[in-house]
């Protein structure tokens, strides 16, 4: 009787508010012209992949079936990523199977191909079938047993799980090989994961957070569950779900670039050029160049060329005929003009914690969870992982044989246990717990900081001083413009591609990040030890700073200055000697000169004379007060610190760098102490022993955030209620009651 009362309740809750705020409906968006142009813009290209062919279907056109059975093939093969393409192929089965554009044959095979496919990592049941002559691999003693798709990430789980769920309710009396499971027995084996899965990400948001990249994977899952499930919890709460995925979007993006940190990306945080839901906030957002006066303009910086046919997130959405944004986030998006945003959100969990969310790091069901935000190897769920390898058959996966070497450490609990913290910094590098979110925009600029993520002091077992290593994590960025960004890392390697992290993805080592308002300052403690996940570390720090997309950007004074129309960026680094390099790469000439490094070669030595005042080092303690004469030698320790600025709080360019010029300035290199005194925050002080930033004495809070603190929104981390306003109107969610009320949607 409570289930059905519960369905009743969520089913009567899908409506939008029963008293509206506003007397009357708010002009219309062009929505719906959007999406139609979006369609317009897909058909006339190429085709891509099975979401483009998703779309000529839609538009009674026939696909060229050759890229959806490419996509088949690679989910035939098992190969990692193949996943990325199961909402497209269910909603060809769900929507057009009998449509007179696609020839049964292909139907039929893309529902052969679901029907073999693996998953989970537990169904193996048609293993041999698909590896019938395991071959060794060269270089290796063992050969594989199994397939090499990642199922862990968070994207990956909800792929498998949401394809896993919809593909059974499709077919509920089909059996399904790799499982031998009906279809009906496979929704009950996964509406537990999809809705364990979506209970996380409402309550907790992203480990991946803030992901240019793979938010362009979760959505099309969410989409899929929130049009095709036929379970109302499901939909229900997939739909809220969306809401807070779209939130976020507007409210971390400057004037179209989702530049804010990333909980993982890779080079598409370059700029928005590169950005995976650039087309997906086009389409929702708005765009300029519509020619009809009938389409509300947008405020963002939007083309109906940032439309991509073939992306997987905005075809998902475009497609959807249930589901639509609520207009109050359309108009958070838009907000461009306020003189300041501070957007304060927490995301993820905290391991220690794990029991109050109803996990438990022992209980094996528990481990596909966990691994969501990568926590292979850390002391409390390194068992269960062990547990995993064995259960799984990943001793010998693609991304996991190096384990293979460890076996017998990790296969004793004790030195397991040892291991794993004597080793965290490094080995739990890809691991992503709880994080502070911090986003400053103003309408010139905005600067996003991950802030103090992973306190390397944090943890009584971890005794070395380094910073923690870093995996695809962007811990801070600004963002003037489209591609006009700045940002901070250290390389784990000279390596643009392969493996990461590498040379601009991800950290060797991360920096202590803290942000206030326009100003953050990053200290880097490179980990000179040995380590086992990424040797030999380069012992210099860099800056992606392109000249080439700055109206003029030079160096002055030890600072670096940029300017982009009437937006201001400087950047100081320790390293006196810091430069822009030459870019002659020849695969890299869609970029101008754009890395400044931080000791290429080393400091130099106690006697090198540096600019008169410049503070830091054993060579220039000409003042009093810039501590203790040091040497650093090694260059394991690098301070950077950003300010921006614009034509609003300063006269014009000159004055912004006259500013920042005469700012007193105090640095300590090998202790990594910082005394700034910045013209537009005050007194900023701040070292690497764990210690508080303070601004002009009174420590800044970077811990503890809520779920949302920003001008829209004051919503609790934990609470089951979030909602959001603007202007009179409002989105409300509640996850107890799974009730989703709005006032008006996207039109």
């Amino acid at each position: 009787m409570r289930l059905v009362a519960r369905v009743a309740l969520v089913v009567l809750s899908t409506t939008g508010l029963s008293c509206s705020t506003s007397s009357s409906p708010p002009e219309s968006t062009g929505y719906e012209a959007r999406r139609q142009a979006f369609f317009d813009t897909t058909v006339a290209a190429d085709p891509n992949n099975t979401y483009s062919e998703v779309v000529r279907v839609m538009r009674g056109i026939a696909p060229d079936e050759s890229k959806i059975q490419h996509d088949l093939d690679r989910l035939t093969a098992r190969e990692d990523t193949s996943d990325f393409k199961l909402p497209g192929l269910l909603w060809l089965l769900y929507k057009y199977s009998d449509s007179e554009v696609l020839e049964a044959e292909l139907v039929a095979n893309i529902k052969g191909v679901l029907l073999k496919h693996k998953f989970w990592p537990d169904e193996r049941l048609n293993e041999t079938e698909w590896l019938p002559e395991p071959e060794p691999v060269e270089g290796a003693d063992w050969i594989p047993t199994t397939d090499s798709m990642v199922y862990v990430t968070e994207n990956h789980y909800i792929l498998y799980a949401s394809g896993a769920y919809l593909v059974g309710q499709l077919y509920q009396d089909e059996m399904f090989e790799a499982s031998g499971e009906t279809g009906a027995e496979k929704m009950e084996t996964f509406r537990p994961r999809v809705m364990k899965w979506l209970e996380l990400r409402y309550k907790t948001g992203f480990s991946e957070w803030l992901s240019n990249v793979y938010y362009d994977e979760d959505i099309p899952a969410v989409v899929a569950l929130a049009e095709l499930a036929e379970d109302p919890e499901i939909k229900q709460l997939a739909s809220m779900v969306l809401d807070l995925i779209f939130a976020d979007l507007a409210l971390n993006q400057y004037r179209g670039t989702f530049g804010s940190t990333h909980g993982r990306t890779y080079e598409q945080k370059f700029g928005g050029s590169r950005d995976s839901t650039r087309s997906t906030s086009a389409l929702l957002f708005g765009v300029t160049d519509f020619d009809d006066p009938e389409v509300k303009p947008s405020n963002l910086p939007f083309e109906l060329a940032d439309f991509r046919p073939g992306n997987m997130s905005s075809t998902m959405v475009a497609l959807a005929e249930e589901y639509r944004v609520p207009r109050v986030i359309y108009d958070i998006a838009n907000d461009t003009e306020r003189e300041e945003m501070e957007n304060r959100q927490r995301m993820g969990i905290r391991l220690d914690e794990a029991e109050s969310w109803g996990l438990d790091v022992n209980r094996f069901e528990d481990g596909m969870t966990f691994m969501t935000l990568e926590a292979y190897t850390h002391v409390l769920t390194f068992g269960v992982w062990v547990e995993m390898l064995d259960a799984y058959g990943w001793w010998v996966h693609d991304d996991y044989n190096l384990f293979i070497d460890f076996e017998d450490v990790l296969r004793n609990e004790m030195v397991r246990d040892a291991f794993a913290k004597g080793a965290e910094k490094d080995i739990t590098r890809n691991m992503r717990p709880e994080v502070n979110i911090y986003t400053y925009r103003t309408p010139r600029y905005m600067l996003s900081t991950a802030q103090d993520y992973r306190d390397p002091h944090a943890v009584d077992y971890v005794q070395n001083d380094s910073g923690y290593g870093g995996d695809q994590q962007s811990i801070w960025q600004a963002t003037l413009g489209k591609d006009a960004v700045v940002f901070t890392t250290h390389p784990a390697n000279e390596d643009w591609g392969g493996d990461t992290p590498r040379f601009w993805t991800g950290y060797g080592t991360m920096p202590r990040s803290i942000q206030v308002k326009n100003v953050g300052i990053s200290l880097y403690d490179i980990e000179t030890g040995e380590t086992i996940y990424v040797e030999d570390q380069p012992l210099y720090t860099h800056a992606f700073f392109d000249k080439s997309q700055f109206d003029e950007a030079y160096k002055e004074g030890g600072w670096f200055f940029g300017r982009y129309e009437d937006s201001y960026v400087a950047l100081w680094a320790s390293d006196p000697e810091a430069d822009w390099t030459d870019n002659d790469d020849p695969d890299h000439q869609d970029l101008g000169d754009h890395e400044i490094v931080a000791c290429p070669d080393g400091y130099p030595g106690p006697s090198t004379q540096y600019p008169d005042g410049y503070p830091g080092h054993s060579a220039c303690q000409s003042r009093q007060g810039y501590g203790d004469c040091v040497n650093p030698s090694d260059c394991d320790k690098t301070i950077w610190i950003s300010e921006l600025g614009s034509a609003a709080e300063y006269a014009d360019f000159d004055a912004f760098k006259q500013a920042i010029l005469g700012a007193p300035l105090t640095v300590d290199v090998g202790a990594l102490t910082v005394d700034y005194e910045s013209p537009s925050q005050g007194r900023l002080r701040m070292g690497w022993n764990g210690e508080p930033l303070t601004q002009n004495g009174e420590p800044v809070e970077v811990h503890g955030y809520a779920r949302y603190e920003n001008p829209y929104s004051s919503s609790a981390f934990r609470d089951d209620v979030i909602s959001f306003e603007l202007a009179g109107r409002r989105l409300s969610l509640d996850y107890a009651q799974l009730k989703r009320e709005y006032d008006y949607l996207l039109d």
